[in-house]
């Protein structure tokens, strides 16, 4: 094409013409289209369904993390026009049945880039008491709170920094007379590994340990966006695991607020703790028909699963199920993971009722390959009771260090569209 005219892409949606492929397609006509800021998409071969779907991919696509620049700030996407005649309103329709998913994913990979000095965990907070304009009910509970109402694990965790630790509760009501299904998220703003201090290389990128909590406010957003009928809880645990004079440490007991006491092990290993207290806070509260956690909790699932799929543990075979489903439908893929008898018999105290984890290293295969992330699983399950429970370890799907099928590198918000798939799945009828 001459300078200063109008650009053609052309984008095929392949054989298997699903609302993922739209997707796909629509986020990679954002990522060629470079500096454009505008585009129109030719959609007369396509059905509406198929529009709005190129044109959430777009959405996706095109979003950036820019806001913190000061120089060399490129330009970004502001317009999208969809041509399709004598279906413009279909379209419009199945647009926005797909627009809360969007804009849930966008607000959890916008919390996600956040920097630590930024987010801090005062500042989580605010971004979620923001959510309220939204139709959200929202609780933040302060380390006062937390302190008189026992979550040693959250405050054990959150010690050594100066940013106190937070619990906050995401509440949307619906309309069904049932009890909610909750979404439990790990909310590190940063992850030193307290004492138990992480390796300089890389650590910059534990910012993103929050990237749970994240997507499960991020999936509240879409169901209040949706007007969902049922009834949803978010349960946050927001801490810094930093150092400091008051950091907790290796071969602590702590008291969780489940009354139940943790030895700990390892201070890096510090997402199950606040998780601990979260998912039971949620249980003796909500009582809900059935709970799911999103954590960026171990290095040992990237070991087992790469950056293609988080791992799936559970307790209910339906729940898991349907998640994996819910998962496949949008593009969030999980695997299957097992709890056996062995992972909890790992976790045996001398001196509490349960230890944190497994400690690494040592000579040996048995030294050198601890399933850390089927420990994690194991120690988490002593929290949930009798309450279906599915739990996903979203280490490596939660950022992308190359651009993806559905954005550019960077935070992916991983997580949201597959819970709100899930409840528009299995929570939107009465039982």
């Amino acid at each position: 094409d001459l300078p200063g005219r109008p650009h053609r892409l052309l984008v095929g949606l392949g054989k298997d013409r699903t609302q993922r492929a739209a997707e796909t397609a629509g986020a990679a006509a954002a990522l060629a289209a470079g500096e454009a800021t505008e585009l129109d998409l030719a959609a007369e071969g396509l059905s509406p369904e198929e529009a709005a779907a190129v044109a959430a991919g777009v959405a996706l696509g095109a979003w950036r993390f820019d806001g913190l620049r000061t120089k060399d700030v490129a330009k970004r996407l502001s317009r999208l026009t969809v041509h399709l005649p004598q279906a413009e309103v279909a379209a419009e329709a199945a647009y926005a049945r797909l627009a809360p998913g969007v804009a849930g994913c966008l607000l959890a990979r916008d919390l996600t880039a956040e920097p630590a000095n930024r987010l801090t965990t005062r500042a989580f907070a605010e971004r979620l008491e923001a959510l309220a304009d939204e139709g959200l009910e929202v609780e933040i509970h302060g380390r006062k709170w937390l302190e008189r109402h026992g979550f040693g694990a959250l405050l054990a965790v959150g010690g050594g920094s100066d940013s106190p630790p937070r619990l906050a509760v995401l509440r949307w009501r619906g309309v069904l007379p049932v009890p909610p299904v909750a979404f439990v998220g790990k909310g590190i703003v940063f992850d030193t590994g307290g004492v138990s201090i992480k390796p300089a290389a890389g650590m910059e990128a534990m910012r993103a340990d929050m990237a749970g909590a994240a997507a499960c406010a991020g999936a509240m957003l879409a169901l209040a966006r949706r007007k969902s009928p049922a009834p949803a809880v978010a349960v946050l645990a927001i801490a810094e695991n930093a150092t400091g004079a008051r950091s907790y440490r290796p071969g602590d007991v702590i008291r969780t607020s489940s009354r139940r006491t943790v030895e700990v092990i390892d201070t890096d290993a510090e997402g199950r703790l606040v998780l601990a207290d979260a998912l039971h806070h949620a249980i003796a509260r909500f009582r809900p028909r059935a709970m799911i956690d999103l954590a960026t909790l171990t290095g040992a699932v990237i070991s087992t699963l790469g950056h293609h799929r988080a791992g799936l543990f559970g307790t209910e075979a339906a729940l898991m199920a349907a998640a994996a489903a819910a998962g496949e439908a949008v593009g969030e893929r999980l695997w299957p993971l097992p709890i056996g008898e062995r992972h909890r018999e790992d976790l045996k105290s001398d001196i509490a009722d349960l230890r944190q984890c497994v400690p690494a290293g040592g000579d040996g295969w048995a030294g050198r390959f601890v399933p850390d992330a089927c420990h994690a699983a194991a120690f988490l399950r002593e929290f949930v009771g009798q309450t279906p429970w599915a739990h996903l370890d979203i280490a490596g799907m939660d950022t992308a260090e190359a651009a993806h099928d559905l954005g550019p590198a960077g935070p992916t918000g991983f997580g949201v569209r597959l819970l709100d798939r899930l409840v528009s799945m299995r929570f939107e009828q009465e039982p």
